[in-house]
């Protein structure tokens, strides 16, 4: 069985048929495997030698899967910002980012804020970031249950601004973690 899974959702009414890419896509991932064995505060666990490893394959993932991030908003987490470093070498252009504390530790309802509140300029973005407050984003948006183990990802989309998210209907377009890749990404 494959780590990865492409849904197979079918598209929320009112979505435009044939078009490559909805309005917005959100793509919520979690950091990826932390270091416990240091003793370190939670907020300064850095990434343990599997993180290391995992991340860059989601990198590889979304930097060949078509999406073209306009935006990361990162956890102030030690473990979720090497996550990133580690994702977006594996792009060819670096995604701007914004290191934003009300990421960490901290509820699907406040993580729904702040995709609420983010420019209509942008179409793609990534948000880094812990459990459960990511799964059960995930979860609320898509309407389906969502699991987002370390490193692994789900990418949501919808038809309007950020404002709308939760409100419009959206679907769950890839989610996953490496190793294996078995279906292509779109």
């Amino acid at each position: 069985m494959s780590d990865w899974k492409v849904s197979t959702s079918v598209l929320p009414a009112g979505w435009a048929r044939g078009r490559a890419m909805p309005e917005r896509t959100l793509i919520l991932l979690r950091h990826a495997k932390s270091d416990w064995a240091g003793g370190q505060a939670d907020v300064d666990r850095p990434l343990a030698k599997r993180g290391v490893r995992q991340a860059p394959l989601t990198g590889a993932w979304l930097s060949h899967s078509g999406y073209r991030i306009d935006l990361a908003v990162v956890s102030p987490a030690e473990r979720a910002r090497a996550t990133w470093d580690l994702v977006a070498a594996e792009f060819e252009s670096t995604p701007p980012i914004r290191v934003e504390h009300a990421v960490y530790a901290t509820s699907a309802g406040e993580l729904q804020s702040i995709v609420r509140a983010l420019p209509g300029t942008m179409h793609t973005v990534v948000l880094v970031g812990h459990n459960p407050g990511l799964e059960d984003l995930a979860t609320a948006l898509a309407g389906t249950t969502v699991s987002l183990p370390t490193s692994a990802f789900a990418v949501i989309g919808w038809e309007g601004p950020w404002s709308s998210a939760g409100e419009s209907p959206a679907a769950l377009l890839a989610q996953g973690r490496p190793p294996r890749v078995n279906a292509p990404p779109r």
